[in-house]
């Protein structure tokens, strides 16, 4: 009876287990850890991106097997690659790595488009301008970078970061980038100008990544070693000289920074996970924000 018993518990562990599993697919390929992935517009496709110096592409349509198999494996950077993007079209998609290089893809094709040389340490992270003309990057060398994908030719770099740039985003309607540092600070920029427009500090780690709403450019969200989410207002105002705070929770009001023209936003909301930091933050089509971490805890 015992031995019924235990193995009436064993089978129904392991239906628990199979129950708790399904719809989760493995994808297995790379040969080294992967440092980040993205999915196409239609969501019928994944990239990722790994030590191993591959970016890789999957099937990730409802109808995949258990266990989906590399579609395509792609070659180039001579080291790890440490951030790949899709284009808002689907069709192309970017990468940085160690090299410090980025490029441009198409995924009908083995070899690079585009070779995106300029920066002088790691590309840490890639995106795309919606309009799909031009790609940005972030280097370990401080500064951001944004090409055109028809020349290959750097058509604006962005300095005044300290420390190595983690993270960007750019906002919906193509006009601003932000970017989160290894200095603490995220800043916000003026794409048709260069100019800085403004720098946001509150963070007491590493910034890892930022996310803009869907409100053009309206809220922007960072999140951080430091195991908090925070929440700007970067509405510019008439004159597009600058962001100011919500006037909700925050560290205070709008504060001028002498001689540059901007000003200084506080954190309208910080939201804090206990100790998970927060790697990587997103917000849906609904304005519904994401925030992604690994746990730190004992």
């Amino acid at each position: 009876l015992r031995q019924l018993r235990e193995r009436q518990a064993g089978a129904e562990a392991e239906a628990e287990t199979s129950r708790s599993d399904e719809g989760v697919r493995s994808l297995v390929g790379h040969s080294g850890p992967v440092y980040a992935a993205s999915f196409s517009r239609c969501g019928r496709f994944l990239l990722s991106a790994s030590q191993d110096g591959t970016a890789r592409l999957w099937s990730a349509g409802e109808g995949s097997r258990l266990h989906s198999e590399c579609l395509v494996c792609y070659r180039g950077h001579a080291f790890p690659v440490w951030d790949v993007a899709f284009s808002p079209l689907g069709y192309h998609f970017a990468t940085g790595g160690h090299d410090s290089t980025a490029r441009l893809w198409a995924t009908d094709r083995l070899t690079p488009l585009r070779l995106f040389v300029g920066h002088l340490a790691d590309v840490h992270c890639v995106g795309f301008h919606p309009n799909c003309n031009y790609v940005l990057s972030g280097s370990a060398d401080c500064s951001l970078r944004m090409w055109d994908v028809s020349t290959g030719m750097c058509v604006r770099l962005l300095c005044g970061h300290s420390a190595s740039v983690t993270s960007l985003a750019v906002s919906a309607d193509g006009r601003y980038c932000a970017s989160g540092s290894a200095d603490r600070t995220v800043r916000v920029w003026d794409l048709g100008s260069g100019r800085e427009l403004s720098c946001l500090n509150g963070h007491e780690g590493c910034v890892w990544s930022v996310a803009f709403s869907h409100d053009s450019p309206g809220v922007l969200a960072s999140g951080g070693a430091d195991c908090a989410v925070r929440i700007w207002d970067v509405s510019m105002n008439s004159g597009g000289t600058g962001a100011h705070a919500s006037t909700g929770a925050g560290d205070g009001a709008r504060k001028g920074a002498r001689g540059t023209g901007r000003t200084e936003p506080a954190a309208g909301c910080t939201l804090y996970t206990k100790e998970t930091p927060v790697i990587r933050t997103h917000f849906t089509r609904r304005n519904l924000l994401l925030a992604a971490g690994a746990y730190a805890g004992r």
